[in-house]
């Protein structure tokens, strides 16, 4: 088989690998890059314990729960 022959087959095979309820060609105006720059950012992502985790239902509670705790912990206590 000539390497033409190879390469034409192995562009087909990845042609066909997007499924049909996918249809991409209404789709207009899409945009290169366009949220690069918050990627390049970062996320700041913790993974929470098992035990942890199931104490709290979605990452807003974990948040307000956390919130509360720097809050307490930067008021200043009585002596």
């Amino acid at each position: 088989m000539k390497k033409e022959n190879l390469m034409k087959n192995v562009e087909s095979e990845e042609e066909d690998d997007l499924r049909p309820e996918y249809d991409f060609s209404h789709v207009k105006g899409g945009v290169r890059g366009k949220y690069v720059e918050r990627y390049r950012q970062g996320t700041n992502l913790v993974l929470l314990d098992p035990d942890v985790a199931e104490a709290f239902p979605d990452a807003k509670a974990v948040n307000d729960a956390l919130r509360s705790l720097l809050q307490e912990k930067q008021t200043p206590q009585p002596r």
